[in-house]
This record gives C-alpha cells, sequence and structure tokens, in this order.
C-alpha cells in the first residue's frame, strides 16, 4: 500500500515537537527550502530546550543552507534558547 503524504501548511512559525528525532534534519530541510519559495524572511522553529540536540541539528541545517542570512536565540518571550529566529534573504 503506497503511503499518502500529507500537507502541513508553511507559516513563519515550525515547532519540532511533533516531528521523531530522526526526521528533524529533512523536516527542517524541507521546510526553510519551501518557507524561501514562499518568499517568507522571518521564522521561527522551536526545537525544545531538553538536552540541545535537535537545537544543535537545526543550527546545522542552518550555517549550510545558503539562503540563510542569520539565525539566533529567540527571545524569552518567544522560547528563549528552546526556539531559534531565522532571517532569510
Amino acid at each position: 500500500m503506497e503511503e499518502e503524504l500529507v500537507r502541513i501548511p508553511i507559516t513563519d512559525v515550525f515547532d519540532l515537537h511533533s516531528v521523531a528525532p530522526r526526521d528533524v534534519k529533512a523536516a527542517v530541510e524541507a521546510y526553510l527550502e519551501e518557507a524561501h519559495r514562499l518568499g517568507l524572511k522571518a521564522l521561527r522553529i522551536i526545537h525544545g530546550r531538553g538536552i540541545g540536540v535537535r537545537r544543535e541539528t537545526v543550527r546545522a541545517v542552518l550555517a549550510r543552507t545558503p539562503y540563510v542570512l542569520d539565525y539566533r536565540d529567540a527571545p524569552e518571550e518567544a522560547g528563549g534558547w528552546g526556539a531559534t529566529i531565522v532571517t532569510l534573504c
């Protein structure tokens, strides 16, 4: 039986809490590509605080994505170090 793709609306916020750890890299890559295609410029990726594994995976993807201009911890009211603010060109 063929799996049916689930379409998820792309917004300026991507919460990774429901993404399996093994899928985080691919999910972030696909999200960034689609957000860039849609012309979004400011994003917030919520990875959680935990021990920092998802955060490091997210930031590794961001560091090698050519259309990412900047990324940093979110302000405290937007998740602090549990979320990353991303600026796309």
